[in-house]
């Protein structure tokens, strides 16, 4: 500034406005310079690291690009030289210095946090980062970089040292365990459900507590984030998967089945011994000919062997269509094709209640699609509602207005 102080009193200028114009002028060409620097920095060399980047193989580069790393790094250019040409201001040099250092240490903690952002998108497209997220850890890092920066931006300020600052941090323990107590309790969840493989993005969790039934499509530090059925968001803190109990549905789904356990009440004034009739007709079932075959031979044999007196049905052993009816699902289910054959499959009775008789299906689905599966469910029990007056079978349901209506006509 001196210098151009100088040339401009060449021109006979006064001294005291030749002072103030080499000022305005300095201004200027730092202002320039900034300008062009910045250009330069953000048109040229920006666009020769894109172009590189996009040649490349690698992906960690393309998140750097995505997360605009290096577009933030063209912002400290233009502080350096401010810094560097504050000693020409004399008067105002250190408001200048502080001004410039302060912004280099915001800018500083800004491109830290966007790499952070970065190295979780480039962990995330590794499997792993599924059943180990880092997200919880990178956010750790972050709150640590943050406090740093606002240190070291107060410290500069003050000019006084880091250290003086950090010394007081231990007397606002309590100050910053009440501040951060979520992220805190986040820290400690996240690592525990990492380390016990408790839950992972992709997870189906059910907690009716907070209204959550869908996938875990987010883990940060202070929540989960899911997605229920019906396309809304419920947002659970970590702690509370830890505090609380929930449902994770991920051993149905890497089981390869999903569980039918479903019940038919059965009317128990229509149990009854099968007649010769109806067991001539049950021959002509495909499921359950050689059942029938099989089963009157057993019987015969006990009878005989027994010397039962059959005149009366309740001596010895009979069939009932109860109990035909209970074979001919479990031999549907056998070779339905929708069922999976390796995982248990039965058809139990339940005790009987107000309802009638609960002949329970217990048996997996061998696809784990929600949609396959209703399905699936929903044809067995088609069929089963259709078929059961063909055993004499009536279904239990409690009565309706057209029962009433019945009546009254009769």
């Amino acid at each position: 500034m001196r210098f151009i102080s100088k040339q401009l009193l060449k021109y006979d200028m006064d001294p005291t406005f030749a002072g103030y114009l080499s000022i305005v002028i300095m201004l200027l060409f730092i202002i320039i310079l900034c300008i062009v620097a910045n250009f330069i920095t953000k048109k040229v060399v920006i666009r020769i690291i894109t172009k590189m980047v996009n040649n490349s193989k690698f992906q960690w580069d393309n998140m750097l690009l995505e997360r605009k790393v290096f577009h933030k790094l063209s912002h400290i250019v233009p502080p350096i030289i401010i810094y560097y040409f504050a000693p020409t201001f004399l008067s105002v040099q250190h408001l200048i210095e502080k001004g410039a250092m302060t912004y280099l240490i915001i800018m500083g903690v800004i491109i830290i946090n966007s790499s952070l952002n970065a190295i979780n998108d480039v962990y995330q497209t590794y499997e792993i980062s599924k059943v180990k997220p880092v997200k919880g850890y990178i956010e750790v890092v972050k709150i640590i970089v943050i406090t740093l920066g606002v240190i070291m931006m107060i410290a500069n300020l003050i000019e006084k040292s880091p250290l003086i600052l950090l010394s007081g941090i231990g007397a606002l323990s309590a100050v910053f365990m009440l501040v951060f107590k979520d992220s805190l309790l986040g820290l400690v969840a996240g690592i525990q459900l990492s380390n016990n493989d408790m839950v992972k993005v992709g997870d189906w969790i059910e907690m009716p507590k907070y209204g959550a039934n869908g996938d875990i499509i987010d883990i940060s530090l202070n929540t989960v984030k899911v997605q229920n059925f019906d396309k809304t968001i419920t947002m659970i803190p970590s702690y509370a998967l830890i505090s609380d109990s929930f449902i994770n549905w991920r051993g149905m789904q890497t089981s390869g089945g999903r569980r039918i356990k479903r019940s038919l009440f059965i009317d128990t004034n229509s149990i009854s011994f099968c007649t010769e009739d109806m067991i001539s007709n049950f021959k002509n079932i495909h499921y359950l000919t050689e059942y029938i075959i099989s089963r009157e031979r057993e019987i015969a044999k006990y009878n005989s062997k027994k010397k039962i007196n059959k005149s009366n049905p309740v001596n010895g052993r009979a069939l009932t269509n109860i109990g035909v009816f209970r074979a001919y699902i479990s031999n549907y289910l056998q070779n339905h094709p929708g069922i999976n054959q390796e995982m248990t499959l039965m058809v139990r009775q339940l005790a009987p209640s107000e309802h009638g008789l609960p002949l329970e299906i217990y048996a997996f689905t061998n696809s784990v699609q929600w949609a396959v599966y209703e399905t699936v469910q929903a044809d067995i029990f088609d069929h089963l509602f259709a078929i059961a007056p063909e055993f004499g079978i009536q279904l239990f349901q409690n009565p309706t207005g057209n029962d009433f209506k019945k009546i009254i006509d009769k």
